[in-house]
């Protein structure tokens, strides 16, 4: 299908302006300390934007509205986790970050427990960040590759060095500030697509309504208390658990803390940020409900091929390129684009700051100067976007993208939330007590995620997970927390 020219060109100057605007934060004369935190002087509304942007990938932007067109309203349920992960994130984890005055997350674990916890938590992060990298611009090249025949390995590329260039020269300034603009371009594009599908149904936008509760679109799912399958109560913990890593021990959400002039103002921008994802997943969940009441009345425009399960990813996109006026359309894969490329920035970013102040500084040059420090810095950027692309290329032919990630975000996770939590709520858990529950986590975190696949058709098959996939990190978090807990009141009473 080909992009009409001025969809192409809104498209591609939407792209050279984010990239340009990015590096024109170059040209300021920093230190190491302002590329990773802004010297602490961003507003917080662009900050929670930020954080809101970081939330969102492109994954949000294909998948959600691909599963409500697919099933129900039962992924929103992670949406509705979020309020309370955010009140414990705003009077918990704000304040701590906030007191340490370290631009790393995970100083905090070498405080409780040695340089190993540190150690272990930066390398979890590195890697689950460029499996994220890698898988978020495959997904978004899946889309581009089958509506307008471009080339995967190309879009990705393109994509990477994209995000690359301003996200390495830019710094923290140049993430931020892009994904404010970046985030308010995607809510601007969903709110249009949304207005365009109602007023597009023949009885008017309440057919919409109308055709989705006969369907029980709106159903959030089983209210049993079944973790094998995904019911309501499933992925309320699931998203708890995620969000609370998010808030607790990522790097990504930790450095926005610190970039804040003062604590009430990065209470104010996590909770925008957060608090934002949630009629915004809902806006998504509704756009996809809303082309599945669409193609119910205009069931012959959609292709044969679309209306297979295996493809309900691929239906918005399919919308925008064939349901949308010229130009708006330019300006919705902008948005996509958009989604993808604030979290990319973000996890380079993040992903250098990491490497300086956890290995770097650390290990192997302590009284690093400001120059060495910026090299560093702008080289890791550089390391990390390159090896996001090799791993997004490394995703093409992979059967589910998405399943591969969920599985090595699992695994590469760590359960270094448990870690954190055991070390925030057990005050006297001692370093031994933390080690040995970390490594009856990582048994369990690897059992979960690769005895299905191991054992499967085996004489051994009974001793496989069953449970679902989504509880490995609830399993790991709480495997690591209550046994660094019992050995830590044994440890006492000997």
């Amino acid at each position: 299908m080909d992009l009409p020219i001025l969809d192409l060109v809104v498209f591609l100057v939407y792209m050279a302006a984010i990239v340009l605007f990015g590096i024109s934060f170059s040209f300021k004369k920093r230190t190491a300390l302002e590329y990773t935190t802004g010297g602490g002087r961003l507003p917080s509304w662009a900050i929670g934007m930020s954080i809101f942007a970081t939330f969102v990938s492109s994954i949000s932007f294909l998948a959600l509205p691909g599963n409500a067109f697919l099933s129900n309203w039962n992924g929103f349920v992670f949406s509705l986790s979020i309020p309370l992960a955010a009140w414990i994130a705003v009077k918990y984890f704000v304040p701590l970050y906030r007191n340490l005055q370290s631009e790393s997350a995970y100083y905090y674990l070498e405080t409780r427990f040695g340089s190993w916890a540190r150690i272990y938590a930066s390398i979890c992060y590195l890697l689950t960040q460029l499996a994220r990298m890698g898988a978020i611009m495959y997904l978004l090249a899946l889309p581009m590759n089958a509506l307008f025949g471009w080339s995967i390995p190309m879009i990705i590329m393109c994509t990477g060095i994209s995000v690359m260039v301003y996200a390495m020269l830019g710094g923290i300034e140049a993430v931020i500030w892009t994904d404010a603009v970046q985030g308010i371009v995607l809510i601007g594009g969903a709110l249009l697509c949304l207005v365009v599908i109602l007023f597009s149904m023949p009885n008017g936008p309440g057919e919409v309504i109308t055709i989705a509760f006969e369907a029980d679109k709106f159903n959030l799912g089983s209210f049993n208390f079944n973790f094998v399958e995904s019911t309501f109560w499933m992925i309320l913990v699931y998203g708890l658990f995620i969000n609370l890593q998010n808030f607790g021990i990522d790097q990504s959400y930790i450095q926005r803390y610190i970039t804040a002039k003062t604590e009430k103002e990065a209470v104010k921008s996590t909770w925008l940020g957060s608090l934002l994802y949630v009629p915004v997943s809902l806006l998504f969940f509704l756009i996809g409900t809303a082309l599945f009441s669409y193609y119910q009345a205009f069931p012959d425009l959609l292709p044969a091929d679309l209306k297979l399960a295996e493809n309900a990813d691929k239906v918005f996109p399919y919308f925008i390129v064939s349901g949308l006026p010229s130009g708006v359309t330019g300006i919705l894969i902008a948005s996509i684009f958009a989604a993808g490329m604030s979290t990319v920035s973000t996890s380079i970013n993040s992903s250098a700051t990491v490497f300086l102040s956890d290995h770097y500084r650390k290990y192997i040059h302590k009284n690093a100067t400001e120059k060495q420090s910026m090299r560093v810095l702008l080289i890791s950027s550089f390391v990390m976007g390159i090896l996001s692309i090799v791993v997004a290329l490394a995703f093409n032919g992979v059967t589910s993208a998405l399943e591969a990630w969920w599985a090595l975000s699992s695994i590469f996770s760590g359960g270094i939330l448990g870690l954190f939590l055991l070390g925030f709520v057990v005050k006297k858990a001692s370093s031994k007590a933390a080690a040995i529950g970390v490594l009856f986590g990582v048994l369990v975190i690897g059992w979960m995620s690769l005895s299905p696949i191991i054992l499967n058709g085996t004489s051994i098959e009974g001793f496989k997970n069953v449970l679902h996939t989504n509880l490995t990190i609830v399993m790991g978090t709480l495997t690591i927390f209550i046994v660094g807990f019992v050995l830590t009141s044994l440890f006492k009473s000997k």
